[in-house]
């Protein structure tokens, strides 16, 4: 990178959700001057509280709305983190999740592709679909169900994304990296779209039941997303990244089931476990995994990565947030 791009701004989109805003915090701690652009529609201002207003410009706009009034040439790199996420998000708006994930994913690429801006993807494990062969390698092939059911609609969405990325790189030279999210977790994640952990927490000190979906034996691997944003930086400034696809987590498997027991142990908690029929929890014909595991086997090559953060300490992090927010909330009731 040259000394004039390194006066630049950084552009997260997203940069007020739960992967976005974490990575906000990083680059400023790096010394970096970072614009974030998000419609708030899943983020939240006060995901970015312990930010520097000096070191943040934040633009509550949709991406393809706030970047009419950017220039391509005032960033020295673009973190694409904006997109619609979460299983029940998906299946209750299919519509806008997938045009707001390709629409505005191409109205970014084209923006980069101006001045090629060095641009990071945020993309999913959902793009491996229903596929049987673990682990999950990037070159794998995909198989997903039929469109009949707005399951899968989330996945192909993020793999149209791909496929544009990929094609701006190839055809106007946009250096470009995708990174695969396998089951971030951590402070300021949200249960509200589905997600799992936050969604046991938040059972587990208010003394619900911890709803489990089908058997509980569904496998997956969950990792801190203090450890995820600090990679995303070095895969960007490693040229030999450019125009290849990252998975980025964890490859360490606990099932659901077990999940759902470590988060009662980890918080001494007395609340029951519930299985929930798939059919009960999504509608029918909802379609799941019975394991999802990457290989980051490419990622460690490439940049050295390894998780470092606990899911027992996560869990006690995220816990810690949630009641102090709670606290918080019955304070501001009482005055």
């Amino acid at each position: 990178m040259s000394a004039n791009a390194a006066k630049r701004a950084i552009l997260v989109t997203g940069g007020a959700g739960f992967i976005g805003s974490h990575l906000v915090e990083h680059l400023v701690r790096q010394g970096e001057r970072v614009v974030v652009v998000d419609d708030l529609s899943t983020g939240r201002t006060s995901n970015l509280r312990n930010v520097p207003e000096r070191a943040v410009q934040f633009i509550h706009a949709r991406v393809s709305e706030a970047l009419a009034h950017l220039a391509p040439g005032d960033f020295s790199t673009i973190y694409h983190l904006a997109a619609s996420v979460g299983v029940r998000l998906v299946i209750e708006q299919p519509i806008h999740t997938v045009e707001n994930n390709i629409l505005e994913t191409s109205a970014v690429l084209e923006f980069a592709s101006r001045e090629h801006t060095p641009l990071l993807l945020a993309s999913t494990s959902e793009i491996y679909g229903k596929g049987s062969k673990t682990p999950f390698c990037e070159d794998d092939d995909v198989v997903y169900g039929p469109t009949i059911y707005s399951r899968w609609s989330y996945a192909v969405s993020k793999a149209i994304d791909e496929y544009l990325a990929l094609a701006y790189h190839r055809s106007r030279n946009l250096p470009v990296v995708i990174a695969r999210f396998f089951n971030t977790v951590g402070p300021r994640q949200v249960g509200e779209y589905g997600m799992v952990l936050p969604r046991f927490v938040e059972s587990a000190l208010t003394g619900r039941a911890l709803e489990v979906h089908g058997d509980g034996q569904q496998s997956r691997c969950f990792c801190d997303v203090r450890d995820v944003v600090e990679v995303l930086p070095t895969l960007m400034g490693t040229k030999a990244c450019e125009g290849r696809i990252f998975n980025v987590g964890s490859d360490q498997s606990i099932t659901i089931l077990a999940l759902a027991e470590l988060v009662l142990h980890t918080l001494g908690s007395n609340s029951r476990l519930q299985l929930v029929p798939y059919a009960e929890a999504f509608g029918a014909g909802f379609d799941d995994l019975r394991e999802r595991r990457p290989s980051i086997a490419r990622l460690h090559e490439a940049t050295g990565f390894a998780p470092k953060i606990a899911l027992v300490q996560t869990i006690r992090d995220l816990a810690k947030e949630i009641a102090d927010n709670r606290s918080g909330a019955v304070e501001t009731a009482v005055r």
